[in-house]
């Protein structure tokens, strides 16, 4: 199976996720795909960690400080639906989170997007490294 067509049927229909970006960044260097995406796996658990401190501890500036660090990266790793909704998260919680109970259901939709996306980029970064 070619790794274009196990990525896509990697994918559920409700996954938030476009690597084409990627891809076109890496003009065709699965070192640099590996690499981003093992930064990404790196560094997106500890950014939801801290979000979820945050939220707790009803930390508001905190949570959209951290809610705007993780933001661009799901840009470039094509979640737009994730990205969209850490910004709802971010602008709600800059304005002091009036209704925390939306807060935590949005960044609760983002968790469940990002634990799939998650699962589905280590593949793709064990399917890239098995070929260098």
């Amino acid at each position: 199976m070619s790794f274009e067509t196990f990525y896509m049927s990697s994918i559920s229909p409700n996954q938030d996720l476009d690597l084409s970006f990627l891809y076109e960044i890496a003009d065709g260097s699965d070192e640099f795909i590996v690499e981003s995406i093992a930064m990404f796996l790196q560094q997106t658990p500890e950014l939801l960690e801290s979000i979820s401190t945050a939220i707790d501890a009803k930390d508001w500036q905190a949570t959209a400080a951290a809610a705007h660090k993780l933001k661009p990266n799901l840009g470039f790793f094509g979640m737009p639906n994730s990205q969209a909704l850490l910004q709802d998260v971010e602008i709600l919680s800059k304005g002091g989170a009036q209704n925390p109970a939306e807060v935590i259901e949005k960044f609760e939709q983002v968790q469940q997007l990002l634990a799939e996306n998650l699962i589905t980029l280590e593949q793709i970064k064990q399917e890239k490294e098995a070929g260098l």
